[in-house]
C-alpha cells in the first residue's frame, strides 16, 4: 500500500510537470498571476473591509482599486526611465560616428603596426580593422526589416495577450475570496487530507516569507543604492537603484547588471568629465556603492531571505539557483527557489505523514 501511494504520488508529480512543459504559456501566466495575487491580497483585503457611511467597499470594487494602485506604482517607476531614455536619445543623435569610428578602431590599427613591424603576421596593413568592418556590415545586411517588424508585431501581440490573460487570471484569484482553494480541497481523498492540508498550509506560509523577504530586499537594495548615488554625485541616481533593485531578483548576475547599469548611465550622462582620471574616478564611486549594496545584501539580507523564510541551507540555496539556470536560465534562477521550496516541502511532509500520521500508520500495521 505504501510503496503504491509512492508511486501514484511520483506519477501525479511528473504528470504535473509534463502538463506545465506542455502548457508553459498558461503554466507561466498562472504562476506571475499566483505571485500578482500574493501581493495585492493584503491591500485588497484591506479595502474591502474599509467602510465608507457605513458601507463596506464590495468585493469588485476592492479587486478593481488594488489593480489601480498597482498600475499606478508601476506607472511611477516607469516615469523614472523617461528622462535617461530622452537625455540618451539626445546624446546618440549628437555622436560624430566617424569619430567615434576612429576612437575605437585605433587601438587595432596599433595592434596590426605592432603584429607587423615585429613579423607576426604577413597581412597588410588594415587587415584586423577591415575585417572587423566586414563582418559589422554583413551582420547589418542580414537583418532583414520585414522580419523585424513581423518579430516585433508578434512579440508585441504576444506581450498583451500575456497581460491580458495574467490580469484575468488574477482578478479571480482575487476576487473569489478562497472557493477556489475551496474546490481543490474538495478534491483530496479522505485518507491523505490531513498530509495535504500540512504541506498546503506550510508552502504557503514559507512562500509567503519568501515573497515579502524579496519586497524588504528590493526596497532596501533600492534606498542603499539611492542614498550612496546621489551622495558621490551620480545622475539618475534613483533611475539607477530602481533598476539594481529589480536586477537584484536574479541571483549572483543581478548585482553585476546593476553595476554595470549604473557605470553605463554615469559615463554617458557625465556631461562635466573630461580626462580618463574624471571617467576612472567615477567608475571607482559607483563600484563602491554597489560594493557596499552587495555586502549588506550578503551578509545581511540574503541569509535572512533565503535561510530563515525557505528553511534551506545556504549551500543547498547555490546549488538550487544554479541549477534552474542551466535548466531554464535567468528565469530558471528567479523561480528555482521558490520551486525547490514546494518540492521539498511536499516531500517532507509526505514522509512525516507516514511516520506520524494515524492513517498511515494504520496502513503499515496491516502491510
Amino acid at each position: 500500500m505504501i510503496r503504491n501511494t509512492l508511486l501514484y504520488v511520483l506519477l501525479a508529480i511528473i504528470l504535473f510537470l509534463f502538463l506545465a512543459w506542455l502548457f508553459s504559456d498558461i503554466f507561466i501566466y498562472l504562476a506571475i498571476s499566483v505571485v500578482l495575487s500574493a501581493i495585492l491580497r493584503p491591500l485588497t483585503h484591506y479595502i474591502s473591509r474599509t467602510q465608507f457611511f457605513r458601507v463596506r467597499v464590495p468585493r469588485f470594487f476592492a479587486v478593481l482599486l488594488s489593480f489601480l494602485i498597482f498600475l499606478l506604482l508601476i506607472s511611477s517607476f516607469v516615469i523614472l526611465f523617461i528622462p535617461l531614455i530622452s537625455e540618451q536619445i539626445e546624446v546618440l543623435s549628437g555622436l560624430d560616428y566617424e569619430e567615434l569610428y576612429n576612437r575605437g578602431t585605433g587601438p587595432l590599427k596599433n595592434l596590426e603596426l605592432f603584429m607587423i613591424e615585429n613579423d607576426l603576421t604577413s597581412e597588410p596593413e588594415g587587415f584586423i580593422v577591415n575585417n572587423l568592418k566586414e563582418t559589422i556590415i554583413l551582420f547589418i545586411s542580414d537583418i532583414s526589416v520585414s522580419n523585424l517588424l513581423n518579430d516585433i508585431i508578434a512579440f508585441t501581440g504576444q506581450f498583451f495577450i500575456g497581460i491580458l490573460a495574467v490580469g484575468f487570471i488574477t482578478f479571480f484569484f482575487l476576487y473569489e475570496t478562497g472557493s477556489i482553494r475551496n474546490r481543490l480541497i474538495e478534491l483530496i481523498p479522505n485518507r491523505y487530507f490531513e498530509v495535504t492540508i500540512a504541506a498546503y498550509n506550510k508552502i504557503e506560509r514559507l512562500l509567503s516569507n519568501y515573497l515579502i523577504g524579496l519586497l524588504f530586499q528590493m526596497f532596501s537594495v533600492f534606498s542603499i543604492a539611492a542614498l550612496g548615488l546621489s551622495i558621490v554625485g551620480v545622475k539618475y541616481a534613483l533611475t539607477i537603484a530602481l533598476f539594481a533593485a529589480v536586477a537584484n531578483l536574479i541571483p549572483y548576475l543581478g548585482p553585476l547588471l546593476g553595476a554595470s547599469f549604473g557605470i553605463l548611465v554615469g559615463i554617458s550622462t557625465g556631461v562635466d568629465l573630461v580626462s580618463t582620471r574624471d571617467y576612472l574616478f567615477l567608475v571607482i564611486k559607483i563600484v563602491s556603492v554597489f560594493s557596499i549594496v552587495q555586502l549588506v545584501d550578503n551578509i545581511l539580507l540574503q541569509p535572512l531571505i533565503f535561510s530563515k523564510s525557505v528553511k534551506a541551507h545556504p549551500l543547498e540555496i547555490f546549488i538550487i539557483i544554479f541549477a534552474g539556470a542551466s535548466l531554464a536560465g535567468i528565469i530558471g534562477m528567479i523561480v528555482a527557489i521558490p520551486v525547490y521550496t514546494v518540492l521539498r516541502v511536499s516531500f517532507s511532509e509526505l514522509y512525516e505523514g507516514y511516520r506520524s500520521y494515524a492513517v498511515f500508520k494504520v496502513q503499515k500495521t496491516k502491510v
